[in-house]
C-alpha cells in the first residue's frame, strides 16, 4: 500500500483578528466615535467593575439593549467570505467583538477575546458560564448557588484570560487577516508581536492606521468589500 494516497494535505492556517469594524457593515454600533454606544454615557457608567457594584440594574439594560441590537441584526457578506475561505485554509478567529455573528455564518473556530454577549456568568465564579436566553438578562437573575448573573464580558479594568489561548493560534499563522479594528488597543494590539517572522499580514480598513508591520498589505476597504476580494484572490492561490 501506497502511504501517500492516504495522506490527507494540511491546509495553510490563516488566522484571522477581527474587531468592531467586521460587524458594523451588519448594523451593529460600534464602541467610539460619531454615533458609537458610548456616546452620552461615560464607559465608567456601564462597562467597567466599579459600575456594576454601583448601579448593575443599569448596566445589565446597557447590554440588554446592545443584544437587542446584535438580535436584530445578521451576518454580512464579510462573515459569510471567512466561512468560504475554510474551503482552502484552516481559518482561526481571534476577535475583540462579543456578537455571535461568526458563529451565526458558521465559521468553525472562533476565539472571543472579550468575552460573549449572548452569554451570562455568575458573580461568584468566572468558570459559572451560561447562556442567555431571549434578550434580556435582569436583576434577580441569578445561577443556582443564588448569586446574580453578570454579561459574560471583558470590562474595562478586567484581565483578558484568552489571551493565554489566542498567543499559541497566532504562533502558528501562515497568512494573518486583519478587519476591522486598528489593532491600537492592548492588549490585542500585542498579538501581531507573536506572528511567525515573515509571515504575511493583509490589514482590511477602510481608514487604516499608520503602522510600520514588516510585510503588510493594506487592503482600503471595509470588511464586506475587502474580504470578498481576498476570497476571490486567495481561492486562485491556493
Amino acid at each position: 500500500m501506497n502511504p501517500s494516497k492516504n495522506h490527507k494535505k494540511t491546509k495553510p492556517i490563516l488566522v484571522v483578528l477581527s474587531g468592531a469594524g467586521m460587524s458594523a457593515e451588519s448594523g451593529i454600533a460600534t464602541f467610539r466615535g460619531l454615533g458609537g454606544l458610548w456616546e452620552g454615557r461615560k464607559v465608567e457608567d456601564v462597562a467597567t467593575p466599579e459600575a456594576f457594584r454601583a448601579n448593575p440594574g443599569l448596566v445589565l439594560e446597557f447590554y440588554n439593549a446592545r443584544r437587542r441590537n446584535v438580535l436584530g441584526s445578521s451576518p454580512n457578506q464579510g462573515h459569510h467570505a471567512l466561512k468560504s475561505l475554510e474551503q482552502f485554509f484552516d481559518v482561526r478567529i481571534v476577535t475583540q467583538n462579543v456578537d455571535d455573528l461568526h458563529e451565526r455564518a458558521s465559521s468553525s473556530n472562533i476565539l472571543h477575546l472579550h468575552g460573549e454577549l449572548m452569554k451570562s456568568r455568575s458573580t461568584s465564579s468566572d468558570s459559572i458560564i451560561y447562556d442567555i436566553d431571549g434578550e434580556e438578562l435582569n436583576l434577580g437573575d441569578v445561577c443556582p448557588g443564588g448569586h446574580q448573573l453578570r454579561p459574560h464580558i471583558v470590562w474595562f479594568g478586567e484581565a483578558v484570560p484568552m489571551m493565554e489561548e489566542a498567543i499559541p493560534i497566532i504562533e502558528k499563522a501562515d497568512k494573518i487577516i486583519v478587519v476591522g479594528t486598528s489593532m491600537q488597543v492592548y492588549p490585542a494590539a500585542s498579538l501581531l508581536d507573536f506572528a511567525p517572522e515573515g509571515v504575511p499580514i493583509h490589514l482590511v480598513d477602510p481608514h487604516p492606521p499608520k503602522v510600520n508591520i514588516p510585510n503588510l498589505e493594506i487592503i482600503a476597504k471595509g470588511a464586506v468589500e475587502g474580504l470578498s476580494e481576498l476570497l476571490a484572490r486567495f481561492s486562485l492561490e491556493v
